[in-house]
């Protein structure tokens, strides 16, 4: 049975760096036999989280996801930095995910989506950090959700320099970097109970 790895940007931006660097993940881990789904948090579109609104029934995409995180026994997210931190789309996410679904058999269990999934972070930016400062406060959300971090993580500086017109790396440092969080998703999401 293939190893079932989600890729996903926390940037719905066209042209996104990150969503490039998701793309390329993507096509490496098919490469080495992975199966792996690539989301595009752009066809599950959510309201800013709110009780409220969460009140008068979880939206259906926010359902939808919260079963494909929970099918995953490893995720690649692709950060982008926002003003030293991740994104409001990313949080604005897994705070629906995270959300228990009141009298719900399956969903009633907020961490159910997240407990035990192994996760790689990986970043782009144009700048010289690649987007590195949205990676720590992004590693203490998911480990607050019992998720396991990779001890690799990898952000892509001058990104807009980084792939050639094939989309093939043109540093071998990048390549090197990306490969080590992957090899360490597939490795952990391998072994560690979920």
């Amino acid at each position: 049975m293939k190893q079932k790895i989600l890729v996903f940007a926390g940037s719905t931006r066209q042209g996104s760096f990150n969503g490039r660097l998701a793309d390329t993940v993507t096509r490496q881990l098919r490469e080495q036999d992975v199966e792996v789904t690539r989301l595009n948090l752009a066809d599950y579109p959510l309201p800013i989280y709110n009780a409220d609104l969460e009140r008068e029934g979880t939206p259906v995409q926010a359902l939808q996801l919260k079963q494909l995180f929970h099918e995953h026994a490893g995720w690649v997210i692709c950060s982008p930095e926002y003003n030293g931190s991740y994104t409001g789309l990313l949080k604005n996410t897994i705070d629906w995910i995270s959300s228990p679904v009141k009298g719900d058999p399956q969903w009633q269990d907020a961490l159910k989506p997240f407990a035990g999934k192994v996760v790689g972070l990986l970043s782009a930016s144009p700048g010289q950090l690649g987007g590195l400062r949205s990676l720590d406060p992004l590693m203490l959300l998911l480990a607050n959700l019992q998720c396991w971090v990779t001890p690799a993580r990898y952000a892509l500086a001058q990104a807009h320099e980084a792939w050639d017109a094939q989309g093939q790396w043109m540093r071998e440092r990048d390549a090197n970097g990306v490969r080590a969080v992957l090899e360490q998703v597939i490795w952990g999401s391998q072994r560690l109970p979920r």
